[in-house]
């Protein structure tokens, strides 16, 4: 049995059976990763990266329903790399993926350039230079461009992707423009889009991208999706995605 810290649990995440160890007082994997998780795809025995992969969520939900793929899952704060390193424990995953805490930055130097077939984010939202009470606080880092910036980010995955690897991430719909141009600047072509509505009749919250490295032009807007319906309760499809069920949209 993996230990326990103090203030840690057990979450069951009802896929394959696995099972992650959060803290409730520092951060808990929310919607976006689900999201971000069923979005991605590559190749059944892909080479992933996790660029932050916090308490080791999406390393977990891709495995899943990915059996054969392999994880590097990076995290720089040294509490969540260890609950994302245990918890692969606790599934039987430590030999499919592997944690390491260290700076995104540092990654082409751990691992080489063009090292992998695909790569997902969930990145902090909040752009640096905002007032924050406790920088230090791991909920303020893991929300926030507090020790990276998202040109860092997607210029570093950048160089881990092989030529015509993939990169998926999650980010406000607010900075959808910045996050396309970046994109492109670090020639990874946007291909895949997705605005993300927490409910009926309310503005774009989030949004879903998928670029390639040295992909061709082209870019398709895949359907809206309403996370909530009118009296905030997960519609159909969000219900779908959480179970694990594969549709069109989602190779």
């Amino acid at each position: 049995m993996v230990e326990l810290r103090d203030g840690e649990r057990i979450d069951d995440l009802q896929a394959a059976g696995y099972r992650i160890i959060q803290h409730p007082a520092r951060f808990c994997f929310g919607t976006d990763a689900v999201l971000l998780a069923h979005f991605a795809h590559a190749p059944k025995d892909a080479k992933w990266l996790d660029l932050g992969t916090g308490t080791g969520i999406l390393p977990l939900l891709i495995a899943a329903h990915r059996p054969f793929a392999s994880f590097q899952a990076l995290e720089i704060q040294p509490e969540a790399a260890d609950m994302a390193a245990r918890s692969m424990e606790l599934n039987g995953l430590s030999g499919r993926i592997q944690v390491t805490c260290a700076n995104i930055l540092d990654a082409p130097g751990l691992f080489g350039t063009g090292a992998f077939d695909a790569a997902v984010c969930n990145p902090p939202y909040g752009k640096r230079g905002a007032a924050l009470q406790n920088p230090e606080d791991a909920k303020s880092i893991a929300r926030h461009e507090v020790l990276i910036t998202l040109p860092e980010i997607v210029q570093t995955a950048s160089k881990l992707l092989r030529n015509g690897g993939r990169l998926f991430m999650i980010h406000q719909a607010e900075r959808l423009v910045e996050l396309l141009c970046l994109l492109r600047e670090s020639r990874l072509e946007p291909k895949r889009v997705r605005l993300l509505y927490p409910r009926p009749g309310k503005n774009a919250h989030l949004v879903l991208v998928e670029a390639v490295k040295l992909g061709g032009a082209g870019c398709v807007f895949l359907p809206p999706l309403c996370i909530h319906d009118e009296q905030g309760r997960l519609n159909e499809e969000t219900k779908r995605i959480y179970a694990g069920e594969q549709d069109i949209l989602y190779p």
